[in-house]
C-alpha cells in the first residue's frame, strides 16, 4: 500500500520546497460563505489553507464542512482535528469522512483548553 496521495502540498514538501499556508477560522454559525470570502482573499498567495477546528474552544462551523467548500473551489485544504473533543472512534470516523471527500492533508492538535471557550 502506498502512502503517497494526490496532495499538492505533499508534492511541494516532497520536492524540498517551502510551502506557504494560511489559517482560516470558520464562523460561529452555519454561513459557509464566510470561509469562501476568506479563501478568495488569500488563494493567490498560498499553497494550502489550514481550517481551524473550534479554535479557542468556541463552537464554530465544523472544519470538515469548511474544507469541503475549499475543495469545491479547487483549493488545497488542510483539515485541523483537535483531540480535545474526540475519542479514538470519533477521530477515526472524521478521518474516514475526510478521505471520502479526497481531503488528504490533516493536522492533529490537542486544542485550546476549554476554559477559554463556550461554557
Amino acid at each position: 500500500m502506498s502512502t503517497k496521495t494526490p496532495s499538492r502540498l505533499e508534492k511541494i514538501l516532497a520536492a524540498g520546497h517551502m510551502a506557504v499556508t494560511s489559517e482560516c477560522g470558520p464562523p460561529r454559525g452555519s454561513k459557509g460563505e464566510v470561509i469562501t470570502k476568506k479563501a478568495e482573499m488569500i488563494k493567490d498567495y498560498v499553497d494550502a489553507i489550514n481550517i481551524t477546528d473550534n479554535q479557542t474552544s468556541v463552537t464554530r462551523l465544523c472544519s470538515l464542512a469548511a474544507c469541503i467548500r475549499l475543495k469545491l473551489m479547487g483549493l488545497e485544504p488542510i483539515l485541523q482535528m483537535v483531540t480535545r473533543d474526540r475519542n479514538r472512534i470519533a477521530l477515526q470516523s472524521d478521518i474516514l469522512g475526510a478521505a471520502s471527500f479526497d481531503l488528504y492533508n490533516i493536522l492533529c492538535l490537542s486544542g485550546d483548553h476549554q476554559q477559554f471557550g463556550d461554557s
